[in-house]
């Protein structure tokens, strides 16, 4: 790693194994350009967000881990499955711990989104959403190009190896776009 090598975080939204989010989250790292290093970022799993805990008991130390991985990074891409139209659960309780953070990460954090569904869809709606999340924390969304992975069944084998080319294409183009838009915003 270089000066010129950008850090960038990769959050998972979907606690499944075998799931084609957890699979092109996994491959991110060797599709990435040579100048970015993609760092998984830590489990998500800690308590609902309340404000009472926080106040009585202050952050979790997974949020406070979250927060610093997120501020060590120039910028953050999130992979995240659609769940009823929307952002998971877990993913959602752990945005809302980390929103409440002071001298808040995600601030100007460049940010990158993806997303894969079974169907045909791609994840789409979860994106939308994690786009207006995003804008309450004032992270920088990346726009284009987008990465959309629909009938992902039939892009990565069982074993979350992505297998189709054309994907892999739109996920380096996507992170080649990303690393220029690091630098510019980051």
């Amino acid at each position: 790693m270089t000066d010129q090598t950008l850090n960038v975080l990769a959050i998972g939204g979907s606690l499944r194994k075998g799931s084609y989010n957890a699979a092109v989250l996994r491959a991110l790292p060797d599709l990435a350009p040579v100048d970015m290093k993609i760092t998984l970022g830590p489990p998500l799993a800690m308590p609902l967000y309340n404000a009472d805990v926080q106040d009585s008991a202050g952050f979790p130390p997974e949020a406070q881990r979250l927060a610093d991985a997120v501020r060590a990074a120039q910028g953050v891409i999130i992979v995240s499955p659609e769940y009823n139209f929307s952002v998971p659960g877990f993913l959602k309780n752990a945005l809302d711990w980390v929103s409440r953070i002071p001298n808040q990460p995600f601030n100007g954090k460049p940010i990158a989104l993806q997303s894969a569904s079974g169907g045909p869809v791609g994840g789409a709606r979860v994106q939308y959403h994690l786009r207006q999340i995003m804008v309450f924390l004032d992270a920088l969304v990346f726009t284009r190009p987008e990465v959309f992975i629909g009938m992902a069944s039939q892009k990565i084998d069982e074993a979350g190896n992505i297998h189709d080319e054309t994907t892999k294409k739109f996920i380096r183009d996507q992170l080649a776009g990303f690393a220029g838009f690091v630098r510019r915003h980051g």
